[in-house]
């Protein structure tokens, strides 16, 4: 059974499952879904086409699937996908795609995006992730699992997050940031990796060790990216984690954070 506050405005055609929530001046435009036990708090602006899943909770005054301001988006039906145990806090902004790039902005389960956050159009934000106050991300950003981005970070259109990066606080992100790396500063620059969220997320002390052999690798070392990209060849062979670092350099379209 759904709790559906008297004032607030629900599209005939929108679909909510049981147990979902909307709360009093809430909108939920047309080819809006909405998974079972997600909660929409006061003030909240959905529009579609966008697609919540379960047990997400958004916060009041937040706007969810609006056009892109992206000049070239001329009305197309792009999309808006939102996964599982998401939590969305007060006044976040998210857009839809855009035709030019994957036509959606997609996140997945349990992030938590916190007060004042952007998501611009084309994102793509993988599961676990934290985005804290402010932060900005332009359009066809994409960030990795278990991501952390500090207040007021801003990240540059195009940029790949790595899983496990973590950007300190007023971040300016003009590049890629390789997976489990720390960056600072404006404009970025990498310190050294999030060895401390690892150790939180259970990473044994070998694969730490083998983390941090990685990284002088490629930023202690004074190698070319080819270079140390070589030099880690066997050790990735050896450990995952190690390979999930190195193809988020190969893959990367930007160039590196430095």
């Amino acid at each position: 059974m759904n709790s559906i506050d008297p004032r607030a405005i629900i599209d005939p055609s929108a679909k909510l499952a049981d147990g979902v929530e909307v709360g009093p001046w809430s909108i939920v435009g047309p080819d809006v879904e909405i998974g079972e036990g997600t909660v929409i708090g006061p003030h909240v602006v959905l529009k579609g086409p966008t697609r919540i899943g379960k047990h997400n909770r958004i916060y009041q005054f937040s706007s969810i699937g609006e056009d892109t301001p992206d000049l070239k988006y001329k009305g197309e039906a792009t999309r808006l996908v939102i996964g599982d145990h998401n939590v969305i806090r007060e006044g976040v902004t998210i857009h839809r795609g855009t035709i030019q790039d994957r036509a959606e902005t997609t996140l997945g389960d349990h992030n938590l995006i916190m007060a004042y956050a952007h998501i611009g159009h084309d994102s793509v934000i993988g599961n676990h992730c934290i985005l804290v106050n402010n932060t900005a991300l332009a359009g066809h950003v994409h960030v990795g699992d278990w991501a952390i981005l500090s207040g007021y970070t801003l990240v540059h259109q195009y940029c790949h997050i790595g899983a496990h990066a973590f950007s300190g606080m007023g971040t300016a992100i003009g590049k890629d940031v390789p997976a489990f790396v720390t960056v600072f500063g404006s404009p970025a620059e990498a310190r050294s990796m999030n060895f401390e969220g690892m150790r939180r997320r259970g990473f044994s002390d070998e694969v730490i060790h083998a983390l941090r052999r990685a990284y002088k690798t490629v930023y202690r070392q004074g190698l070319t990216v080819e270079d140390a990209l070589k030099e880690l060849e066997e050790l990735a062979s050896q450990h995952p984690e190690v390979a999930l670092f190195r193809e988020s350099i190969v893959n990367s379209a930007r160039g590196i954070t430095r």
